[in-house]
């Protein structure tokens, strides 16, 4: 894998850093690598609307797309998962045939590129999905097709994950789902919902018959619980990357030189380079975190572990990637030199295959970087060069 390439330049002045950079750069430029986000938490207001009307479906609280926006987003930001998940059932109740499932895919693809993802893996349940007597397959192959046309159409590469439910017993039939897809777009499996009282250690068959095929796992883990819920996840269930793990804070002590202390479970994440997928919104939406400010995203990325930023639920949280990067940037103080390190530290982890990632960071990462570097170091300079007084 082609590692992390730092500019060679030495500017005039320091590039703009935090909200400076955040200020002086276009955002939705940046080329992105979103790996975690749901699919049914990031429908477009109008869709739903839509596709309520043609499915008879009228649980919907307003039929204006702007009041229902908010509602969705009033509703995600009462500071516990359980009432974020709330809305969920609106959107699941609209994704009920192939060809509202399709569309959904393939206005997600669309979004996509208009914020400048240039790879996105997206998850879903499709035992969600069977209120119309659609099979599984059925569903998981409408979903497929949609992200599909919307590949070609908007030339984003992705990759379908299918998640199973804590609180469910069928584990190892969405396992078993995955494999059967994963010739057609499906990537990998996640286990999903909420943690206390469901820890993964219950679908362990799942999880073996993911690993037994030579398949990739995320898992949900340490979002509402603790460093347990992450332990198992990795030494029960095998998880290549975690979903949150914001609860790893807890398994690290702040020494009073500012030096990080390491418990086991973070020791070995930090060395296995397990990666996280961080999602600052959602997690200060659902409780998981109590402000920007005390996320423990600033407190990983210090400590050298490999975390990267995503959206999670955009619709719930009323966010896209470029905005989770210029909160980021704003709250911690990133540069651009970070958010570059932080998506290849994503693209390093996704599922998709060796020779997918190496092309599209030669293609579209590294090269749209060194333009972003030059445009800003030129900035830089010019702001920089004494006045003549011979020219205006």
């Amino acid at each position: 894998m082609i590692e992390h390439r730092y500019p060679e330049f030495h500017p005039v002045a320091p590039l703009p850093t935090g909200a400076d950079l955040v200020a002086a750069l276009d955002f939705r430029r940046l080329p992105k690598i979103l790996l975690h986000e749901h699919l049914d938490g990031g429908l477009r207001p109008a869709s739903i609307i839509e596709l309520a009307k043609k499915q008879g479906y009228g649980g919907l609280p307003t039929s204006d797309p702007e009041e229902l926006a908010a509602w969705f987003h009033r509703g995600a930001q009462r500071g516990n998962l359980p009432e974020y998940l709330e809305g969920f059932a609106h959107t699941i109740a609209v994704m009920q045939t192939r060809e509202a499932l399709g569309r959904v895919a393939y206005e997600f693809l669309e979004d996509m590129a208009m914020d400048g993802v240039v790879y996105a893996e997206i998850r879903f349940a499709p035992v969600f999905h069977t209120q119309n007597d659609l099979t599984q397959d059925e569903v998981v192959e409408a979903v497929l097709d949609g992200l599909e046309r919307g590949g070609k159409a908007f030339g984003v590469e992705w990759g379908l994950i299918i998640c199973a439910m804590r609180d469910r017993t069928d584990s190892l039939e969405a396992a078993e789902l995955a494999i059967r897809w994963r010739d057609r777009g499906v990537v990998g499996f996640d286990l999903a919902g909420g943690e206390y009282g469901h820890p993964p250690k219950k679908h362990v068959d799942a999880f073996q018959a993911i690993q037994r095929a030579n398949f990739y796992i995320t898992i949900h883990a340490g979002e509402a619980f603790g460093p347990e819920s992450i332990w198992q996840a990795l030494q029960w269930c095998g998880a290549h990357r975690l979903g949150h793990a914001t609860r790893l804070r807890n398994d690290i002590e702040v020494l009073p030189d500012g030096s990080l202390k390491m418990g086991h479970l973070a020791q070995y994440i930090l060395d296995r380079r397990i990666p996280l997928e961080m999602c600052l919104s959602s997690n200060v939406h659902t409780g998981a975190c109590a402000s920007f400010e005390e996320h423990p995203f600033a407190l990983f990325h210090r400590g050298g572990f490999r975390v990267f930023l995503n959206t999670d639920d955009r619709l719930m949280s009323d966010t896209e990637m470029s905005k989770e990067l210029a909160i980021a940037t704003t709250t911690f103080g990133l540069s651009l030199v970070e958010l570059e390190k932080m998506t290849m530290n994503a693209m390093k982890s996704s599922f998709a295959p060796h020779e997918t990632r190496v092309d599209l960071i030669r293609r579209r990462l590294l090269p749209t970087y060194s333009m972003l570097f030059a445009e800003l170091t030129a900035q830089s300079f010019a702001t920089q060069l004494p006045k003549n007084p011979h020219f205006p």
